[in-house]
């Protein structure tokens, strides 16, 4: 069993451009989170779809779930592309998705929505954002607590509403699922405001999803500036 919550608002702004949702499977559950670019007109839009895209199609049996979520990432973007057609803008959007398929977790990301994975008590793996901040992180130029604030973490090198062919990255699991793994989901707005231990404190206090985003989400709000960009999570316990 997979416990799931999901939280999402515009924060200091005067509208949300992120989308969260999650859909349980005969498996397991899909869930996903997408950031709108603030600087396109249209990101709610953008993010809206590629959620849609994500849980329009739940995948109930052991296929490739790597194939499984470039397809659907494939056709979030074709669909972005159409909305821009339509509109005459560029909307965009970052992603960050999750597929829990019996014992297996695979994740795919564009852009600065992140995925943590905690197993045995320990942050096992988190994506590395597809930013010039975390170039610059990766070449020493600042540390890792400095790319929230790193005047190029805004800057994205990937996202969805692009022409071409779409670089995800994609992830899984080393080992099976047990009792106690758990994975957070969340925009830039969210995990720019909390550091990794406490994600992990957090989440090891924690009876349940709701419960691990509720802790993090207070602490969120006791930093939040009042200019703050939308805040979105979704979180989930394997039980």
């Amino acid at each position: 069993m997979i416990d799931i919550y999901s939280f999402t608002s515009q924060g200091g702004r005067d509208y949300n451009e992120d989308s969260v949702g999650f859909a349980y499977t005969a498996y397991g559950a899909v869930l996903a989170a997408a950031d709108g670019l603030g600087g396109h007109k249209g990101g709610e839009i953008a993010s809206q779809i590629t959620v849609d895209a994500l849980l329009s199609e739940p995948l109930d049996d052991n296929k490739n779930d790597k194939d499984w979520l470039r397809r659907r990432l494939e056709s979030a973007n074709r669909a972005i592309l159409d909305s821009q057609a339509a509109q005459a803008n560029k909307m965009k959007s970052t992603v960050v998705a999750l597929k829990v398929n019996g014992t297996k977790a695979t994740w795919a990301h564009l852009g600065d929505s992140r995925l943590y994975y905690i197993h045995n008590g320990e942050i096992a793996a988190v994506t590395e954002d597809h930013s010039v901040a975390f170039k610059k992180y990766r070449a020493g130029e600042i540390t890792r607590s400095e790319i929230a604030t790193d005047e190029d973490q805004s800057s994205l090198l990937r996202s969805l509403g692009v022409q071409g062919k779409l670089k995800p990255e994609i992830g899984e699991t080393d080992e099976p699922l047990t009792a106690g793994d758990s994975f957070l989901l969340c925009s830039d707005g969210f995990w720019e405001y909390v550091q990794d231990q406490e994600i992990l404190f957090d989440c090891l206090k924690a009876t349940n999803a709701q419960a691990w985003a509720e802790l993090l989400l207070l602490r969120v709000i006791e930093r939040i500036k009042s200019d703050s960009d939308n805040v979105s999570v979704v979180t989930a316990m394997i039980r």
